[in-house]
């Protein structure tokens, strides 16, 4: 598959994802998509949530990292990771035999850096998520292994297009579906699953991100990628530059209805909302999307939406 992405390439996606999907049956959960009364009487809408924090290892990428290593001779890996990626990373190559080195900020939190550790994983600590990945880049091409980008990777895209395709196929339509966006892994997953398995008119995909690190909707404003200066936020998970090249963007741009931001008090908001009337517990990447409806971001009065849970604080 080319590594460039065009409305051609859709039949090539599709293919891509339903190879994942069977790939991935009895690795991973299928995971809840459950309505929230809490956010349907706020919005207007018919809200519900598909809680990617109940998958395994606490994140929808565990999908990513099962659908990759499982294409790759057991051997030596590469990633970088704020967190999820490098802790579903290290959960996949424990069951599958592979030897995993994870760059990851200093700054992530604890329990994730101790769960990579913990699977047997070689972990290397960093200023930054950007020093992370910069540093991961040069330990592949240097020792010539494999590096498994948490976003840039067209597997690790079409594992996590599997929870587009639980959401289109749960035989009730949506009209909206909300998704986190960070390096755009999942929106691209999701936006192709979307476009291609939807029996009627495809759902329209908004992405969501911290205030605090816009690199989609500065790239998308632009219509390129380009730097920008990442703020602390509670959505660490998010957090980042994206890598120059990467398919993500053209995918989102192509076939995302766009991407919207919430302020660091909007993304507490949602977690302790989740906390208190869903009983969730979700971590701010997670609940970024929740963040855009309660603060009144997206307009979803009178329709049917699907807002994507990615993440546990655990």
């Amino acid at each position: 598959m080319s590594a460039s992405f065009t409305s051609n390439s859709l039949p090539a996606w599709r293919r891509a994802l339903d190879e994942a999907a069977a790939r991935l049956e009895g690795r991973v959960t299928h995971t809840p998509l459950v309505r929230s009364a809490w956010l349907s009487d706020i919005t207007g809408g018919d809200v519900w949530l598909k809680l990617e924090n109940q998958q395994l290892e606490g994140s929808f990428k565990t999908r990513g990292a099962f659908n990759a290593l499982l294409q790759l001779p057991p051997g030596r890996i590469v990633a970088a990771s704020a967190g999820n990626h490098g802790r579903s990373l290290a959960y996949a190559a424990r069951e599958l035999g592979a030897r995993l080195t994870v760059f990851a900020p200093r700054t992530a939190p604890a329990t994730k850096l101790d769960f990579i550790r913990s699977h047997g994983a070689d972990l290397e600590l960093c200023d930054s998520y950007d020093d992370a990945e910069e540093r991961a880049l040069m330990m592949s091409t240097r020792q010539s292994v494999p590096f498994i980008s948490p976003y840039n990777h067209r597997d690790v895209i079409a594992g996590a297009g599997t929870v587009g395709l639980e959401i289109v196929s749960n035989g009730h339509p949506f009209d909206v579906v909300v998704v986190p966006t960070g390096g755009g892994g999942l929106i691209s997953g999701i936006s192709l699953a979307a476009r291609t398995a939807s029996v009627g008119t495809p759902p329209t995909i908004h992405g969501v991100e911290a205030t605090a690190s816009p690199s989609f909707s500065t790239a998308l404003a632009h219509n390129r990628i380009v730097p920008i200066t990442v703020s602390p936020t509670h959505a660490d998970g998010l957090a980042g530059n994206l890598e120059s090249g990467s398919v993500t963007f053209e995918i989102v741009r192509d076939l995302a209805a766009g991407v919207t931001t919430v302020t660091e008090d909007e993304i507490v908001a949602a977690m302790d909302g989740l906390q208190e009337r869903e009983h969730q517990r979700v971590e701010g990447a997670g609940a970024v999307g929740v963040a855009a409806l309660l603060a009144g971001k997206l307009d979803v009065d009178g329709k049917r939406v699907a807002v994507v849970v990615s993440g546990a604080n655990r």
